[in-house]
């Protein structure tokens, strides 16, 4: 597996990883797939400092992670959301946490000081993996989106970055 910086060509292995976590999953609150075009476009926002990559394995994109802003007033320029997406035919095969932990040294390389996480309830597996790597629960916010029928919760994780 080799953990590299996303190129344009790899957005149709992204957009197809996402679309099915849009179809399958509450990992993400999009009800609708997202278009290439759509995919194309939310490429371009990504840099240096907030960074976007891919896990590569058989020569095909098997996940991807990014830092994204947290939020838009200028205090925040220092917060980021971490977003983790693995294609389902690949998961269990430590493709997150390695994807995780390359992530967290961009991010301390960027000058990030804290990552924010949000999991879906029901999320487990995603909400020991952040835990593993010092995230620590900082509130949920209950019934906050509406996909399959039911009411999502979200909880919120936070870490630190030491310098």
């Amino acid at each position: 597996m080799m953990i590299r910086k996303a190129v344009l060509e790899d957005v149709p292995q992204i957009l197809d990883i996402y679309n099915d976590a849009v179809l399958h999953t509450t990992a993400t609150f999009d009800l609708e797939e997202k278009t290439l075009e759509d995919r194309l476009q939310w490429f371009h926002k990504y840099n240096d400092i907030y960074p976007l990559i891919v896990a590569e394995l058989d020569e095909k994109v098997a996940g991807y992670c990014s830092l994204s802003p947290f939020r838009e007033k200028e205090a925040y320029k220092q917060t980021v959301e971490i977003s983790v997406y693995v294609h389902k035919k690949a998961r269990g095969k430590g493709i997150a946490r390695e994807l995780i932990k390359r992530i967290l040294e961009l991010g301390k390389e960027a000058g990030h000081h804290v990552i924010i996480a949000g999991i879906t309830g029901g999320n487990d597996v995603s909400v020991k993996l952040h835990e593993s790597f010092g995230f620590s629960h900082a509130g949920t916010f209950r019934e906050v989106g509406f996909k399959f029928g039911e009411w999502q919760d979200v909880f919120f994780y936070e870490l630190l970055l030491k310098s």
